[in-house]
């Protein structure tokens, strides 16, 4: 389940005639799209699939913008009105599939990073990009942090490279301000506040308290059996979730009177045992519960602290690749293509669409019903 990115990254040069087949054969077009939700398309989508969504911060409301990262190596940005509907503001480019994507606190900048072991600055404004950081090997996750503890801000980089990197943007030097070691690859990082949470190869997991960086707060191994693939911090940065290649997530926490509330529930599962990866979970920031989506094209919206479901919407016929919500929960974004998790044997470019769906989030949908477990559970 977890070999298609190792596989794909390694031979990433097929993925250059990749875009001409896509436009041949119609991918990231807009007709034939499967949108069994009736959820509102991002028009001029990436002709590859869409590694990673992020959406514009507070600073920039009531205006909302989304960025995207993907394998073509192209990160694109879009205004998103009122309705729902897009226009697009501005693209650039890396020399190799683009993995992550992040705003700057005011909304004033977008970093972007990917398998070309660089990470780059861009100005919507000038449309200008720069170089960054640099890694020895592909960068998976950036972020970008307002506060280090000491008034200053960072971008933080996470690598196949065992490494997670800290660099100064208000003036890029190409050196890191810190290095912090990890035990193997990263698969899976999350920043929020304070807390930052990493997840590697062999399903090691390391919480750190970015004020003191240069050694974990604590780590352990993943409650879920296999690969680690997506990681995301609470939005009271008490704890984290985890989801996984077996169709599982995780929900962990930070201090350890906490702990005896972690636990683990199957989803993205099939009646018939078929088992997908939990690609992407995203949290609403006024609520506090979250979404998850996977390979098997099904998205969900779940409270933890009442472990219930509390709306499933009709499956996809692709995988879900990454998710997001906008700043105040109301924008539920969500990207359409193969996501690898069955290797490049399995990938099909002749009927591939890859596409990017907005979900006008009701609050019955993603507000917690704690009243009403009994019912939430037979959901």
């Amino acid at each position: 389940g977890g070999k298609g990115l190792d596989l794909v990254l390694l031979s990433w040069t097929w993925k250059r005639v990749g875009p001409v087949l896509m436009s041949l054969f119609g991918g990231g077009g807009t007709s034939g799209l499967h949108n069994p939700n009736g959820d509102i398309l991002v028009q001029q989508c990436p002709n590859d699939g869409v590694q990673e969504l992020r959406f514009s911060p507070s600073s920039l409301a009531p205006k909302n913008f989304l960025v995207a990262g993907s394998w073509d190596g192209e990160v694109r940005c879009w205004e998103v009105q009122g309705n729902g509907q897009t226009s697009p503001v501005g693209m650039y480019k890396h020399d190799g599939p683009v993995l992550s994507v992040a705003w700057s606190a005011d909304g004033q900048a977008v970093f972007s990073a990917g398998a070309d072991q660089l990470a780059k600055m861009w100005n919507p404004v000038t449309n200008q990009a720069v170089p960054i950081a640099k890694h020895d090997g592909v960068i998976r996750h950036i972020f970008y942090i307002p506060d280090m503890g000491n008034g200053s801000p960072a971008v933080v980089t996470g690598s196949w490279d065992k490494s997670v990197r800290f660099w100064d943007v208000r003036a890029p030097t190409g050196t890191p301000m810190g290095t912090v070691p990890v035990s193997e690859r990263i698969y899976a990082m999350d920043v929020r506040g304070p807390l930052m949470v990493v997840g590697t190869a062999e399903r090691k997991i390391y919480v750190f308290d970015i004020r003191s960086p240069s050694r974990p707060y604590s780590d352990k191994f993943s409650q879920l059996k296999y690969q680690t693939r997506c990681i995301s911090t609470f939005p009271d940065q008490t704890g984290f979730a985890v989801g996984g290649v077996e169709g599982r997530v995780s929900i962990d926490h930070v201090r350890e009177a906490d702990r005896p509330n972690d636990f683990a529930f199957k989803c993205h599962r099939d009646t018939d045992g078929s088992i997908y990866a939990v690609n992407s979970i995203s949290f609403h920031e006024g609520y506090g519960t979250f979404a998850t989506a996977g390979s098997d094209g099904a998205f969900n919206f779940w409270d933890k602290d009442s472990r219930n479901r509390l709306k499933q919407f009709h499956k996809l016929d692709q995988p879900i690749m990454s998710t997001a919500f906008n700043h105040d929960g109301t924008i539920f974004g969500y990207s359409v293509g193969y996501d690898w998790s069955k290797g490049a044997e399995s990938h099909d470019p002749a009927n591939a669409k890859n596409y990017i769906l907005l979900h006008s989030v009701r609050e019955n949908e993603i507000q917690s019903r704690k009243g009403n477990q009994n019912n939430n559970r037979r959901r």
